[in-house]
Parts: structure tokens; sequence; C-alpha cells
């Protein structure tokens, strides 16, 4: 088997996402948990209890407290910035059809994490700023906290703050949709 580590970077070349989606259509990951980030095919975490169930709670609930102002996706691809298309835990996207094409506008992005923490932290933060998504929250399941990243930029967030066990946290885009955090845990 090849050593990746001894091929030079110009002897590599990422992936275009019109190709990523070509090869998705062709079944070429059929089996396989991937996303695409930053041209780069990266593999997602497993779907354990800790993990899975904030995702269902948040589903439950933002679907009926936003029927008929935007679309609730789960695990489903966005387009994004950086030739990325990543699969979020939880997308509110605006209403519409997408039947031909992903979203590439996004209200709020949610991400799960359990052992990915670091990861969506430093690599999804940045890339969902870039892409201009207007809300990001990561929902850290071992410390029990949800930090929410507000007002994009091209590389980062400008505001960032954290939610505990006890507090109320409202989307930005429908401030009358409050989330107890204390209900993902």
């Amino acid at each position: 088997m090849l050593d990746a580590s001894l091929l030079a970077p110009q002897t590599t070349r990422a992936l275009r996402r019109e190709e990523y989606d070509r090869l998705v259509a062709l079944g070429a990951f059929e089996d396989e948990r991937v996303e695409l980030i930053e041209g780069v095919l990266v593999t997602m975490s497993p779907n354990d209890p800790a993990h899975a169930s904030p995702i269902e709670v948040l589903n439950e609930f933002l679907v009926v407290a936003l029927r008929g102002r935007a679309r609730v996706r789960v695990q489903l691809p966005l387009v994004a910035a950086r030739e990325s298309e990543p699969e979020p835990d939880v997308a509110i996207v605006p209403l519409g059809d997408y039947r031909n094409a992903h979203p590439d506008q996004a209200y709020c992005v949610i991400e799960v994490a359990n052992s990915s923490v670091s990861k969506d932290r430093n690599i999804k933060a940045p890339l969902y700023a870039a892409s201009g998504f207007r809300e990001y929250w990561l929902v850290n399941v071992p410390e029990r906290v949800v930090e929410v990243f507000r007002e994009p930029a091209p590389e980062q967030y400008k505001q960032r703050a954290r939610y505990g066990i006890g507090e109320t946290l409202s989307l930005e885009a429908f401030p009358d949709v409050e989330v107890e955090v204390a209900k993902l845990f």
C-alpha cells in the first residue's frame, strides 16, 4: 500500500464539487459516510446515541416551529465555499425546491459533536463562516453546552457565545424559536 505521506503536495489535487456530485450519483460512496471538505473526502463520525439524540430532538422541534417559514434538513448536503459539500447534522435553509440542487444558503447550520468537537470548531466553523451561513451551532456533547457562532466573515465568525444547561437560546433569523439547552442532553 502506498504511504500517502510520501506524496509531494503537487502530486495530489483536490476533488471539485461537481466531480464529487457525479461520483455520488454513480454510487461511488454508497456504503461510506463521507463529505467533501475543501476538496478532500472526509469520513464522518458514527452516530452513537449521545450524537443521535440531540439531532432527533432538534429535528422534531424545529420542523414544527419553522413549518412554512424554512426547511429543516437532517444530515443532507449543503453547497459551501472552497469546493465543499458538508452534510451537517441539521441545516435550516430557505424554503425552496431542492430536487435539482442542494441549498447554498442557510439560516443556521448545526453540528452535534461527541468525538469531533475539535474538527467541528476548527474546520467546520471557518468553512461555514466563509460560506456566509448566518449562524452556526456546535452542540458540544462532552461539555453539555451549545457554542453559537454568528456574524460570518471571510474566515471566521465575529461573535461566539456558549449556552449551558438551564439556558435557552434562540435562532437569530427566527427569534421566536427558542431551544432549551437541557433538552438536548
